[in-house]
Protein backbone atom coordinates (compact mmCIF):
# COMPACT_ATOMS: atom_id res chain seq x y z
CA UNK A 1 0.00 0.00 0.00
CA UNK A 2 1.76 3.08 -1.08
CA UNK A 3 -1.43 5.59 0.09
CA UNK A 4 -4.15 5.23 2.50
CA UNK A 5 -6.17 6.24 -0.88
CA UNK A 6 -5.17 2.71 -0.90
CA UNK A 7 -7.01 1.36 1.71
CA UNK A 8 -9.14 -1.84 0.30
CA UNK A 9 -12.89 -1.16 -0.58
CA UNK A 10 -15.61 -2.47 1.03
CA UNK A 11 -15.95 -5.83 -1.50
CA UNK A 12 -17.05 -8.87 1.27
CA UNK A 13 -14.23 -9.97 1.84
CA UNK A 14 -10.57 -8.66 3.57
CA UNK A 15 -7.17 -8.78 1.80
CA UNK A 16 -6.18 -12.32 2.74
CA UNK A 17 -3.07 -11.73 1.19
CA UNK A 18 -1.26 -9.34 3.97
CA UNK A 19 0.19 -10.68 6.78
CA UNK A 20 -1.53 -8.36 8.97
CA UNK A 21 -4.67 -9.82 8.14
CA UNK A 22 -3.62 -13.63 8.87
CA UNK A 23 -2.90 -12.39 12.16
CA UNK A 24 -5.92 -10.80 12.58
CA UNK A 25 -7.96 -13.65 12.03
CA UNK A 26 -5.90 -16.07 13.89
CA UNK A 27 -5.86 -13.64 17.21
CA UNK A 28 -10.23 -13.55 16.85
CA UNK A 29 -10.10 -17.47 15.79
CA UNK A 30 -7.96 -18.48 18.57
CA UNK A 31 -9.81 -16.21 21.26
CA UNK A 32 -13.15 -17.64 20.40
CA UNK A 33 -12.14 -21.05 20.60
CA UNK A 34 -10.82 -19.53 23.93
CA UNK A 35 -13.68 -18.46 25.13
CA UNK A 36 -15.81 -21.35 23.63
CA UNK A 37 -13.61 -24.00 25.67
CA UNK A 38 -14.32 -22.06 28.34
CA UNK A 39 -18.39 -22.29 28.48
CA UNK A 40 -18.43 -25.92 27.76
CA UNK A 41 -15.71 -26.60 30.64
CA UNK A 42 -17.11 -28.48 33.65
CA UNK A 43 -13.96 -29.19 35.04
CA UNK A 44 -10.72 -26.74 35.16
CA UNK A 45 -8.32 -29.62 35.04
CA UNK A 46 -9.72 -30.69 31.46
CA UNK A 47 -9.78 -27.22 30.36
CA UNK A 48 -6.48 -26.96 28.30
CA UNK A 49 -6.88 -30.71 27.30
CA UNK A 50 -10.36 -29.42 25.85
CA UNK A 51 -9.02 -26.66 24.16
CA UNK A 52 -5.94 -28.39 22.79
CA UNK A 53 -8.42 -30.54 21.18
CA UNK A 54 -10.20 -27.84 20.03
CA UNK A 55 -7.38 -26.18 18.33
CA UNK A 56 -6.02 -29.38 16.83
CA UNK A 57 -9.31 -29.10 14.72
CA UNK A 58 -9.35 -25.10 14.15
CA UNK A 59 -5.49 -24.26 13.39
CA UNK A 60 -5.36 -26.58 10.38
CA UNK A 61 -8.73 -25.61 9.31
CA UNK A 62 -8.05 -21.68 9.74
CA UNK A 63 -4.41 -21.83 8.08
CA UNK A 64 -5.85 -23.87 5.20
CA UNK A 65 -8.92 -22.01 4.47
CA UNK A 66 -6.54 -19.05 4.78
CA UNK A 67 -4.12 -19.67 2.40
CA UNK A 68 -6.72 -21.27 -0.44
CA UNK A 69 -8.92 -17.82 0.34
CA UNK A 70 -5.92 -15.71 -0.68
CA UNK A 71 -4.96 -17.97 -4.01
CA UNK A 72 -8.62 -17.15 -4.60
CA UNK A 73 -8.79 -13.33 -4.30
CA UNK A 74 -7.18 -13.03 -7.47
CA UNK A 75 -10.02 -14.17 -9.76
CA UNK A 76 -13.04 -14.26 -7.32
CA UNK A 77 -12.71 -10.04 -6.87
CA UNK A 78 -14.58 -9.42 -10.50
CA UNK A 79 -17.48 -11.73 -8.23
CA UNK A 80 -20.66 -10.10 -6.75
CA UNK A 81 -19.95 -9.38 -3.16
CA UNK A 82 -22.41 -12.27 -2.09
CA UNK A 83 -21.20 -14.84 -4.50
CA UNK A 84 -18.12 -14.27 -2.98
CA UNK A 85 -18.80 -14.75 0.58
CA UNK A 86 -20.83 -17.96 -0.41
CA UNK A 87 -17.58 -18.97 -1.98
CA UNK A 88 -15.95 -18.07 1.15
CA UNK A 89 -18.29 -20.30 3.14
CA UNK A 90 -18.25 -23.06 0.86
CA UNK A 91 -14.63 -23.27 1.11
CA UNK A 92 -13.76 -22.98 4.72
CA UNK A 93 -16.77 -25.93 5.03
CA UNK A 94 -14.88 -27.95 2.88
CA UNK A 95 -11.56 -27.47 4.30
CA UNK A 96 -13.13 -28.58 7.75
CA UNK A 97 -14.48 -31.16 6.16
CA UNK A 98 -11.19 -32.75 4.57
CA UNK A 99 -8.96 -32.22 7.96
CA UNK A 100 -12.45 -34.50 9.59
CA UNK A 101 -11.86 -36.93 7.30
CA UNK A 102 -8.23 -36.69 7.44
CA UNK A 103 -8.74 -36.90 11.04
CA UNK A 104 -10.08 -40.20 11.06
CA UNK A 105 -7.80 -42.04 8.45
CA UNK A 106 -5.49 -41.45 10.70
CA UNK A 107 -7.62 -42.58 13.49
CA UNK A 108 -7.55 -39.58 15.40
CA UNK A 109 -10.51 -38.97 17.84
CA UNK A 110 -12.59 -35.57 16.01
CA UNK A 111 -13.18 -33.10 18.70
CA UNK A 112 -16.35 -32.53 18.12
CA UNK A 113 -18.14 -35.89 18.53
CA UNK A 114 -21.98 -34.56 17.64
CA UNK A 115 -20.49 -35.25 14.09
CA UNK A 116 -20.08 -33.11 10.46
CA UNK A 117 -23.77 -30.89 10.90
CA UNK A 118 -22.87 -29.09 14.05
CA UNK A 119 -19.17 -28.63 13.39
CA UNK A 120 -20.47 -27.15 9.88
CA UNK A 121 -23.11 -25.06 11.36
CA UNK A 122 -20.19 -23.29 14.26
CA UNK A 123 -18.37 -22.73 10.99
CA UNK A 124 -20.79 -21.16 9.28
CA UNK A 125 -21.27 -18.63 11.72
CA UNK A 126 -17.74 -18.40 12.76
CA UNK A 127 -17.02 -16.71 8.98
CA UNK A 128 -20.00 -15.28 9.32
CA UNK A 129 -19.01 -13.10 12.26
CA UNK A 130 -15.63 -12.63 10.61
CA UNK A 131 -16.55 -11.16 7.86
CA UNK A 132 -19.05 -9.17 9.23
CA UNK A 133 -16.24 -7.48 12.20
CA UNK A 134 -13.61 -6.82 8.99
CA UNK A 135 -16.78 -5.18 7.16
CA UNK A 136 -17.04 -2.65 10.28
CA UNK A 137 -13.55 -2.55 10.68
CA UNK A 138 -13.17 -1.77 6.64
CA UNK A 139 -15.89 0.97 7.07
CA UNK A 140 -13.65 2.75 9.80
CA UNK A 141 -10.54 2.32 8.02
CA UNK A 142 -12.56 3.29 4.45
CA UNK A 143 -10.32 6.66 2.62
CA UNK A 144 -11.90 9.06 3.49
CA UNK A 145 -12.04 8.46 7.28
CA UNK A 146 -8.68 7.65 7.38
CA UNK A 147 -7.54 10.54 5.05
CA UNK A 148 -10.07 12.84 7.48
CA UNK A 149 -7.68 11.34 10.64
CA UNK A 150 -4.21 11.44 8.73
CA UNK A 151 -4.83 14.65 8.51
CA UNK A 152 -5.87 15.50 11.87
CA UNK A 153 -3.04 13.93 13.18
CA UNK A 154 -0.73 15.80 11.35
CA UNK A 155 -2.40 19.39 12.32
CA UNK A 156 -1.32 18.25 15.98
CA UNK A 157 2.42 18.52 14.55
CA UNK A 158 2.47 21.86 13.52
CA UNK A 159 2.00 24.32 16.32
CA UNK A 160 5.01 22.49 18.54
CA UNK A 161 7.57 22.94 15.53
CA UNK A 162 6.13 26.47 14.34
CA UNK A 163 6.64 27.78 18.16
CA UNK A 164 10.27 25.92 18.65
CA UNK A 165 11.24 27.00 14.82
CA UNK A 166 9.91 30.93 15.47
CA UNK A 167 11.70 31.01 18.83
CA UNK A 168 15.36 30.03 17.29
CA UNK A 169 14.79 32.79 14.27
CA UNK A 170 14.09 35.15 16.60
CA UNK A 171 17.12 34.15 18.77
CA UNK A 172 19.29 35.10 15.79
CA UNK A 173 17.21 37.99 13.81
CA UNK A 174 19.26 41.38 15.68
CA UNK A 175 22.78 38.92 15.98
CA UNK A 176 22.87 37.39 12.55
CA UNK A 177 20.30 38.78 10.21
CA UNK A 178 21.81 36.46 6.93
CA UNK A 179 21.49 32.97 8.91
CA UNK A 180 17.50 33.75 10.09
CA UNK A 181 16.79 35.16 6.62
CA UNK A 182 18.44 31.65 5.59
CA UNK A 183 16.36 29.86 8.70
CA UNK A 184 12.91 31.55 7.32
CA UNK A 185 13.26 30.12 4.08
CA UNK A 186 14.16 26.66 5.32
CA UNK A 187 10.85 27.21 7.49
CA UNK A 188 9.21 28.36 4.49
CA UNK A 189 10.28 24.62 3.05
CA UNK A 190 9.38 22.74 5.76
CA UNK A 191 5.86 24.59 5.79
CA UNK A 192 5.35 23.90 2.31
CA UNK A 193 6.05 19.76 3.56
CA UNK A 194 3.57 20.29 6.43
CA UNK A 195 0.87 21.91 4.55
CA UNK A 196 0.32 19.31 1.90
CA UNK A 197 -2.38 16.20 2.06
CA UNK A 198 0.82 13.86 3.38
CA UNK A 199 -1.44 11.06 2.12
CA UNK A 200 0.65 9.09 -0.10
CA UNK A 201 4.21 7.54 1.26
CA UNK A 202 7.15 9.20 0.21
CA UNK A 203 10.90 8.60 -0.88
CA UNK A 204 13.40 8.65 2.03
CA UNK A 205 15.38 10.98 0.88
CA UNK A 206 12.80 13.65 1.03
CA UNK A 207 12.39 12.46 4.87
CA UNK A 208 15.67 12.64 5.44
CA UNK A 209 15.52 16.18 3.66
CA UNK A 210 13.25 17.31 6.19
CA UNK A 211 15.04 16.41 8.99
CA UNK A 212 18.24 18.17 8.43
CA UNK A 213 16.44 21.05 7.57
CA UNK A 214 14.33 20.87 11.43
CA UNK A 215 18.18 20.00 12.79
CA UNK A 216 19.66 23.27 11.07
CA UNK A 217 16.94 25.25 12.78
CA UNK A 218 17.30 23.68 16.16
CA UNK A 219 20.86 24.46 16.12
CA UNK A 220 19.98 28.19 15.93
CA UNK A 221 18.90 27.93 19.46
CA UNK A 222 20.69 24.67 20.88
CA UNK A 223 24.39 25.30 19.15
CA UNK A 224 26.36 22.05 18.82
CA UNK A 225 24.53 20.62 21.26
CA UNK A 226 22.72 18.60 19.12
CA UNK A 227 24.91 16.07 17.25
CA UNK A 228 22.72 13.91 14.64
CA UNK A 229 24.65 10.76 13.62
CA UNK A 230 23.28 8.99 10.22
CA UNK A 231 23.99 5.16 9.71
CA UNK A 232 22.68 4.72 6.32
CA UNK A 233 25.28 1.97 5.49
CA UNK A 234 22.10 -1.56 5.34
CA UNK A 235 19.62 1.14 3.88
CA UNK A 236 18.49 -0.08 0.24
CA UNK A 237 18.18 2.89 -2.02
CA UNK A 238 15.51 5.45 -1.20
CA UNK A 239 12.55 3.03 -0.06
CA UNK A 240 9.08 4.72 0.86
CA UNK A 241 8.02 5.79 3.85
CA UNK A 242 5.08 7.66 5.99
CA UNK A 243 5.49 11.48 5.54
CA UNK A 244 6.33 13.31 8.57
CA UNK A 245 8.02 10.18 10.23
CA UNK A 246 11.45 11.38 11.15
CA UNK A 247 10.60 15.17 12.14
CA UNK A 248 8.25 14.46 15.03
CA UNK A 249 10.95 11.70 16.27
CA UNK A 250 13.94 14.29 16.27
CA UNK A 251 11.83 16.88 18.16
CA UNK A 252 10.99 14.40 20.69
CA UNK A 253 14.71 13.54 20.74
CA UNK A 254 15.57 16.76 21.24
CA UNK A 255 12.86 18.14 23.54
CA UNK A 256 13.35 15.48 26.18
CA UNK A 257 17.26 14.83 25.36
CA UNK A 258 19.06 17.50 24.33
CA UNK A 259 17.47 20.70 25.61
CA UNK A 260 17.36 19.84 28.89
CA UNK A 261 20.67 18.50 29.31
CA UNK A 262 24.17 20.86 29.72
CA UNK A 263 26.52 18.72 28.14
CA UNK A 264 26.14 17.95 24.04
CA UNK A 265 24.04 14.98 23.52
CA UNK A 266 24.30 13.18 20.53
CA UNK A 267 20.69 11.43 17.88
CA UNK A 268 21.98 8.02 15.98
CA UNK A 269 19.63 6.97 13.19
CA UNK A 270 20.03 4.16 11.19
CA UNK A 271 17.97 2.40 8.59
CA UNK A 272 18.22 -1.41 7.92
CA UNK A 273 16.03 -3.93 5.46
CA UNK A 274 15.78 -7.44 6.31
CA UNK A 275 13.44 -9.84 5.00
CA UNK A 276 11.66 -7.19 2.61
CA UNK A 277 10.87 -4.94 5.71
CA UNK A 278 12.50 -1.37 6.91
CA UNK A 279 13.33 -0.78 10.27
CA UNK A 280 14.17 2.66 11.14
CA UNK A 281 15.87 3.40 14.55
CA UNK A 282 16.51 6.78 16.57
CA UNK A 283 18.01 6.57 19.91
CA UNK A 284 18.98 9.47 22.09
CA UNK A 285 20.82 10.49 25.74
CA UNK A 286 18.30 10.67 28.91
CA UNK A 287 18.52 14.28 30.60
CA UNK A 288 18.79 13.30 34.00
CA UNK A 289 17.22 16.39 34.87
CA UNK A 290 14.42 16.58 32.04
CA UNK A 291 11.46 18.37 33.27
CA UNK A 292 9.64 18.05 29.91
CA UNK A 293 7.18 14.86 31.77
CA UNK A 294 4.14 16.29 29.94
CA UNK A 295 3.21 15.16 27.02
CA UNK A 296 6.33 12.91 26.45
CA UNK A 297 4.06 10.42 24.44
CA UNK A 298 2.39 12.34 21.77
CA UNK A 299 4.65 12.53 18.99
CA UNK A 300 5.14 8.38 19.76
CA UNK A 301 1.33 7.74 19.89
CA UNK A 302 0.59 10.33 16.80
CA UNK A 303 3.37 8.49 14.81
CA UNK A 304 1.87 5.08 15.69
CA UNK A 305 -1.71 6.06 14.79
CA UNK A 306 -0.24 7.05 11.07
CA UNK A 307 1.76 3.91 10.66
CA UNK A 308 -1.52 2.25 11.41
CA UNK A 309 -3.50 4.22 8.80
CA UNK A 310 -0.74 3.17 6.06
CA UNK A 311 0.26 -0.45 7.15
CA UNK A 312 -2.06 -1.86 9.14
CA UNK A 313 -1.19 -3.99 11.51
CA UNK A 314 1.88 -4.91 9.07
CA UNK A 315 3.98 -1.79 11.02
CA UNK A 316 4.94 -2.04 14.38
CA UNK A 317 6.72 0.68 16.74
CA UNK A 318 8.50 -0.04 20.19
CA UNK A 319 10.38 1.73 22.32
CA UNK A 320 13.19 0.73 25.02
CA UNK A 321 15.18 2.54 27.73
CA UNK A 322 18.59 1.33 28.29
CA UNK A 323 22.28 2.67 29.28
CA UNK A 324 21.45 6.13 29.55
CA UNK A 325 19.16 6.38 25.67
CA UNK A 326 16.13 5.88 24.87
CA UNK A 327 15.32 4.36 21.31
CA UNK A 328 12.68 4.05 19.14
CA UNK A 329 12.31 0.69 16.61
CA UNK A 330 9.72 0.89 14.02
CA UNK A 331 9.44 -1.66 11.21
CA UNK A 332 7.43 -1.69 7.95
CA UNK A 333 7.25 -2.96 4.64
CA UNK A 334 9.85 -2.28 2.29
CA UNK A 335 8.88 -0.19 -0.62
CA UNK A 336 11.10 0.95 -3.13
CA UNK A 337 10.47 4.34 -5.25
CA UNK A 338 10.01 2.15 -8.51
CA UNK A 339 6.41 1.24 -7.18
CA UNK A 340 5.62 5.12 -6.14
Amino acid sequence: MRSIRGNPTLSGLPDLRKAGTWLQVLLVVNAGALLATLAANREWRWFFTEFRDLAMLIEPVTLASLALLGLASTWSVRLPKWMRITVAVMLVLLVTAAVRSLYAAMQLAAPDAAGFGRTALWTVIAVILLLGWFEISGRARSPALAEARLLALTARIRPHFLFNALNAVLGVIRSDPRRAETALEELSDLFRVLMRENADLVPLSEEIQVARQYINLERLRLGERVRVVWDMAACPPDPLVPPLMLQPLLENAVYHGIEPATQPGEITIRFECKDSRLRVELSNPIAVADSHTHGNQMALNNIRERLMLFFDLEATMTTQVGAGRFCVSIEFPYRPVAER
